[in-house]
């Protein structure tokens, strides 16, 4: 099992109930396929680096999990095929990105608190 993250920006003008249904989407492709979900993050409507399909802002969120690599590839051609999706990028996890993670984990929850 590989640890991976996976970034993706959602169109802004989508409605909240069909965010979540995009996410939920691509969280079940993923639990389906034996991926142990280790963190989900919604970092909110962005304002982009550039336009994207001329829209100036977008949705992020963060699958953090672990799996195998063959799943990946699945995943990928699924967020190619969704017109709601602008943009995603998969890496895989080094030890180091790892404890990184962590600690970026820790530091939103006392954020939060």
């Amino acid at each position: 099992m590989n640890h991976y993250e996976t970034v993706f920006i959602l169109n802004p003008v989508l409605s909240e109930d069909q965010i979540k249904e995009t996410v939920k989407k691509f969280e079940d492709i993923l639990t389906s396929n034996g991926a142990k979900m280790i963190s989900k993050e919604n970092w909110g409507l962005k304002k982009l680096a550039y336009p994207i399909h001329n829209k100036k802002s977008g949705f992020y969120h963060l699958f953090e999990y672990t799996v195998n690599g063959e799943v990946i590839n699945e995943l990928e051609l699924t967020f190619r095929r969704d017109e709601r999706v602008m943009r995603y990028l998969t890496v895989s996890l080094d030890k180091h990105a790892i404890a990184w993670a962590e600690k970026r984990r820790e530091r939103n929850k006392k954020q939060k608190a």
